[in-house]
């Protein structure tokens, strides 16, 4: 654990961005962080400088994300075609397989040194999924989760549905990409590919599961909210997006 563990929180929201611009803030963040971590092996421990922990939150244009481990036959429509539905493609450094992005999906990109909270990646997946889960609860939502599948779940069986997905990248306890939470999200896209590389369960959305569109900003600050309280993170700095 760090000598001088950081609880404190920034919290920024990047708004509809572009898939690539948030990426590039996102890597510049962590990187930073990275450097902090390398530079204090050589600091007494009286001298090490507490790394930060941000949260990103935001909406994409229409993208489809392909993980390093993914398969990209899963993206069903040729690339060339991809204009076509206002749509743009990245393989990317994150684990799992394809997903989609777009507008009325919540985004969140948690910025964290491990460190300053807790070392174990299985529990990091885990209190991301609970933070969607209590979130889906506040709206009369019962979510849960699948053995041996990571997001989070409705339904069971033939019946289930994939509300959230998750995808990850870690390098000495610092995290990078994160979650998507399907708010009001046209579910038509998901059409275009197999989602997480899972042919025989469906998506929905909290409106779908509602029956009408969500108050998308009270969606964000309930999940908001539930993470900083699940990770234990004090205190909060509200920030505005600074993409320099």
């Amino acid at each position: 654990m760090n000598a001088k563990p950081n609880r404190a929180v920034t919290c920024i929201d990047l708004g509809l961005i572009d898939y690539r611009q948030a990426w590039d803030y996102q890597t510049r963040l962590f990187d930073a962080t990275l450097k902090i971590k390398t530079e204090n092996r050589t600091r007494p421990e009286a001298e090490q400088i507490a790394t930060p922990n941000y949260l990103l939150f935001c909406q994409h244009p229409h993208v489809f994300t392909l993980g390093k481990s993914g398969d990209a036959r899963h993206l069903l429509l040729p690339p060339d075609q991809l204009p076509s539905i206002g749509a743009s493609y990245y393989a990317i450094n994150r684990g799992g397989d394809i997903t989609y992005h777009g507008p009325g999906q919540l985004v969140v990109y948690p910025i964290l040194d491990l460190e300053n909270f807790f070392t174990d990646i299985h529990r990091y997946m885990r209190v991301l999924e609970e933070s969607v889960i209590a979130t889906m609860a506040e709206f009369g939502v019962a979510g849960d989760r699948i053995p041996g599948l990571t997001g989070v779940w409705l339904g069971a069986g033939h019946e289930a549905r994939k509300i959230c997905a998750l995808g990850v990248k870690t390098s000495r306890w610092v995290t990078l990409h994160g979650l998507a939470f399907n708010i009001n999200t046209d579910l038509s896209y998901f059409n275009y590919i197999v989602p997480c590389g899972i042919a025989d369960k469906a998506v929905t959305s909290l409106a779908q599961e509602i029956g009408h569109p969500v108050d998308f900003k009270l969606a964000q600050s309930k999940t908001r909210q539930h993470l900083i309280t699940l990770f234990g993170m004090q205190p909060i700095t509200e920030s505005a997006a600074i993409l320099q």
